[in-house]
């Protein structure tokens, strides 16, 4: 009997097991990003289904107890993804928030912003001179007084926030799970290179079409646009979830028919044939259907990467046809 009162108390002392931080996260780019930071230590949960609209989603019962169990959520923010923002309200969560759009660093702008971005990309870009000034080069920012306003929050789509992220998304599973810190932050900096020699690839890919005018589905791309000095002739929608009035599309109608866009590019899980409408009368081309959410991508760690190459191919193809 001695023995096994012996054997409980020595097990009793023993120090508990260290355990990997339980992560969900919200989109595709976000999730890869962690994905990569954790490496082989664990699996992040992405809410967000394949096929979903990253602005409107419902949870699923099994999503909403992820949630509610989860050590750590990591997303954008409510200005992109609200129906987090209800859930994250709704459902007691014991484990911290992570609100990468609201973190210091990060590169923020408005919509609307017709400022041309410094043009500096991978490590040579400074993520902690976060402001609102503008980056994007638009020639159709202001949308004859019916400008898009307030922050724009589809900032993973500058990949210099996607390499601040990733030592963000280090420090805070460091912060959590203190023994596995080293490997969270090897993990953090071969992303960063990672992401720096896909930016430098996408870069040679945009330069030769920087200066040639497009149109896109929705007010998504400012972020992509500034970083690569892209122009934007204007879109068609204002947000995801916003009908364009008539007065907006009889202008952005005659700039297509005056050659100021040289392609026009649908949206996935948006009907393409407002895009086909607009483009009836000129020389416009019409481009393969985009998708800044990488809803439509296989998720996991190469998400991010296959998300803004496909973006970039894509612009690309058309605007060099």
């Amino acid at each position: 009997m001695r023995y096994i009162i012996s054997f409980l108390l020595a097990s009793t002392a023993l120090p508990a097991l260290a355990q990997v931080p339980r992560v969900v996260t919200d989109l595709p780019a976000v999730h890869a990003i962690t994905a990569q930071v954790m490496g082989d230590l664990g699996q992040p949960d992405l809410l967000l289904d394949k096929g979903g609209n990253a602005h409107n989603f419902q949870l699923r019962p099994s999503q909403a107890r992820a949630l509610s169990q989860a050590d750590l959520v990591i997303w954008i923010g409510p200005e992109m993804t609200p129906w987090l923002d209800r859930a994250l309200i709704g459902v007691t969560v014991g484990g911290e928030k992570l609100e990468l759009l609201e973190a210091e660093g990060t590169f923020r702008r408005n919509f609307g912003d017709a400022a041309q971005h410094d043009h500096a990309t991978g490590a040579d870009h400074d993520p902690t001179a976060a402001t609102d000034a503008g980056h994007a080069k638009d020639t159709h920012a202001e949308d004859a007084g019916h400008a898009h306003a307030g922050l724009d929050p589809h900032a993973w789509l500058d990949p210099a926030n996607a390499q601040y992220w990733a030592g963000l998304i280090a420090g805070e599973l460091s912060r959590l799970d203190p023994e596995n810190a080293t490997t969270y932050a090897a993990n953090a900096a071969a992303t960063q290179t990672r992401i720096s020699a896909m930016d430098t690839e996408i870069a040679a890919i945009l330069a030769p079409i920087h200066d040639k005018p497009f149109v896109v589905f929705h007010d998504a791309y400012g972020y992509f646009a500034g970083h690569y000095d892209l122009t934007v002739a204007g879109s068609i929608s204002l947000g995801d979830a916003t009908s364009p009035g008539a007065a907006r599309l009889r202008e952005l109608s005659d700039t297509i028919a005056a050659g100021g866009a040289l392609c026009l590019f649908p949206e996935s899980q948006h009907d393409p044939a407002l895009v086909t409408q607009m483009a009836t009368g000129s020389n416009a081309r019409i481009g393969a259907a985009l998708d800044p959410s990488g809803s439509l991508i296989v998720p996991g760690p190469d998400a991010y990467d296959t998300l803004m190459r496909k973006l970039a191919s894509t612009i690309a193809a058309c605007l060099n046809g």
